[in-house]
């Protein structure tokens, strides 16, 4: 970097005339800068040198700017330009000529400045570019999703994110941003679609809630148990296959159904548990009954005395009344069984009796009989002819039609009882 120029001498750059004018020296040749009368020469010259120096001075000041980086290279040569006017036909005494040398040799500087700045530009371009397009990309994945609460702070972000960006060329910044808006108004407009669908689906299940709840309120004062205990089931699962109904009212609806489905059954409840310590008699009573049945009655050894016992019993039985309700599977049970064995005697007994099936039983021995003895005279004649293989044969037929002859016997022996 240039230092200071120092004076010279009143013949270095410039001198002083009689009259007092000073005169500078360039290399267009020699020109007056202005008069200073009445004063030495010395002191004239001084004048101009320091406007000089000033000069200088600023091109210095300039000369680190545009080193260090402070002015971008238009900004540095509108400044350059502005200085080289200052210097040209300046009214100063000095190498004017040097700093308008100065001022050239920043040339090769700036052009490789702007060579990096460009560059520099070209780099920030394209992060830009792929930033714009990342975020296009996420975008449009989006409107074709259906996170509709944490797709429109997305949005909110990216639209955010976007405007921070600097543009790029127009071009391809408009078609980037046509991209982006595009998907951001696909998923705005099915977004509302899909509220305005679940809007009419909630309105859809808030019909149908009033309407069961109407239709409870009719029921929940009902004395019929059973029949209304039906309808309540069915109003649930009707409540279930509704659906939801909007926020604000759906705890509510519920609330105001379950307070009637309570109601009807806390009545339903304590008329049973009334009933119940009313039957508790009849429930006594029919156990004392049950267990004197059993006990005379069971083992069936008797058919005719247990079947007019068991008649006895039922007839008192059902006499007797309603028991509570917890009761009732245990008591059936056990008449159940009774009547069970009683019926069981009975087809025993009819097997027993029965002609046609005595009279099977009957052929059936006397034909095994006749058999076994056909074999036993095979036997005679194989051995008398000294056929041992035939005899073989025939005792072997003969254990088989003995122990099924044994089987027949036992069945007719159940006929003769």
């Amino acid at each position: 970097m240039g230092r200071m120029t120092q004076p010279a001498g009143p013949t270095s750059y410039g001198r002083v005339a009689e009259d007092g004018t000073v005169f500078v020296r360039t290399a267009d040749g020699e020109r007056a800068v202005g008069q200073i009368p009445d004063v030495p020469p010395a002191e004239a010259l001084d004048f101009y040198v320091r406007r000089f120096q000033a000069l200088e001075l600023e091109v210095q000041l300039l000369e680190q700017r545009v080193r260090n980086g402070a002015l971008s290279p238009e900004e540095a040569r509108q400044s350059i330009g502005m200085v080289r006017k200052s210097v040209t036909g300046a009214n100063a005494v000095g190498d004017l000529d040097g700093l308008l040398a100065r001022l050239d040799a920043f040339a090769p500087l700036l052009a490789e400045q702007s060579e990096a700045r460009k560059a520099e530009r070209a780099k920030q371009h394209e992060a830009t570019r792929a930033a714009k397009e990342q975020m296009v990309a996420e975008a449009e994945a989006l409107a074709q999703g259906n996170d509709w609460r944490g797709g429109v702070n997305r949005f909110r972000a990216l639209l955010d994110a976007w405007k921070e960006l600097p543009r790029i060329d127009r071009a391809t910044d408009d078609a980037l941003w046509h991209r982006f808006s595009s998907a951001r108004t696909t998923y705005t407009r099915r977004r509302k679609s899909q509220f305005a669908e679940q809007s009419a689906r909630r309105d859809g299940a808030r019909a149908v809630k009033e309407q069961i709840i109407a239709e409870a309120r009719e029921l929940a004062d009902s004395t019929d148990w059973g029949p209304t205990s039906a309808a309540f089931r069915d109003l649930m699962a009707r409540w279930k296959t509704a659906g939801a109904a909007p926020r604000a009212v759906d705890d509510q609806l519920w609330t105001e159904f379950r307070a009637l489905q309570d109601r009807f059954f806390n009545a339903r409840s304590a008329a049973l548990n009334e009933q119940d310590a009313e039957f508790q008699g009849n429930l006594n009573a029919k156990e004392a009954l049950l267990a004197e049945a059993e006990a005379s009655i069971l083992p069936v050894t008797d058919l005719n005395a247990a079947r007019a016992a068991f008649r006895t019993f039922l007839e008192r039985y059902n006499a007797l009344g309603k028991v509570p309700r917890d009761a009732i599977r245990g008591l059936d049970s056990r008449v159940r069984a009774l009547e069970s064995a009683v019926r069981k005697a009975e087809e025993d007994e009819w097997r027993r009796t029965d002609p046609e099936a005595r009279q099977r039983a009957e052929e059936t021995v006397s034909m095994l009989s006749s058999e076994i003895a056909k074999l036993t005279e095979k036997i005679a004649k194989a051995t008398a002819r000294g056929d041992a293989a035939a005899a073989r044969k025939a005792e072997d037929s003969i254990r088989t039609y003995t122990a099924w002859l044994d089987q027949a016997k036992a069945t007719l022996a159940d006929f003769t009882r």
